[in-house]
C-alpha cells in the first residue's frame, strides 16, 4: 500500500489541492447560482454560466498556483484554461438538463433546473480535472539525451 502511495503520491496530491480548491469554489459557485436563479430569477444558462465565470477565475489561480504548482506561464495558458472550461461547462450542463428533464419530467421546472445544476456541477468538475492536468496544466517533460 505505501509503494502505491509513493508511486502516485503526486497524482494524489493534484487530487486533494484541486479538491480543496473546489469546495471552495463550489460552495461559492452554488451560492452565486443559488441566488441568480432562486432570488433573481435568472434563467438556467445564464445564473449557471454567471457562477462558472467568476468561479474560473478563482480556480485558475488556485489551482495554477496550489494544485498543478506552475511556475513558467505562457501566454497560452489562460486560452487553454479558457477553452477547456467552455469545453467541461456546455458538455456537463448541456448533458445534466435535458437527462433530468427526462428522468424529473412530471416536476416543476425550478426542481428541474436545480437538480440538473447540481448534476451539471458533479459533471463538470470530473471533466475540470482532467482537462486541467491533460490540457492545461500539462507538465512538459524535457527529454534528457
Amino acid at each position: 500500500m505505501k509503494a502505491l502511495f509513493i508511486k502516485y503520491k503526486d497524482f494524489i496530491m493534484e487530487v486533494i489541492h484541486f479538491g480543496m480548491v473546489g469546495v471552495i469554489n463550489t460552495l461559492m459557485g452554488w451560492s452565486i447560482m443559488a441566488v441568480l436563479y432562486n432570488l433573481i430569477h435568472m434563467n438556467y444558462w445564464l445564473s449557471s454560466g454567471i457562477s462558472y465565470f467568476i468561479g474560473s477565475v478563482f480556480s485558475y489561480h488556485a489551482n495554477s498556483k496550489l494544485t498543478f504548482k506552475v511556475e513558467n506561464k505562457d501566454k497560452g495558458l489562460p486560452w487553454r484554461f479558457a477553452v477547456n472550461i467552455i469545453v467541461c461547462y456546455l458538455v456537463a450542463f448541456g448533458v445534466a438538463q435535458p437527462l433530468v428533464e427526462h428522468v424529473l419530467a412530471a416536476q416543476p421546472k425550478v426542481i428541474v433546473d436545480n437538480v440538473a445544476m447540481v448534476l451539471g456541477m458533479g459533471i463538470f468538475i470530473v471533466m475540470n480535472f482532467f482537462g486541467q492536468k491533460l490540457f492545461v496544466f500539462k507538465k512538459i517533460h524535457a527529454r534528457v539525451h
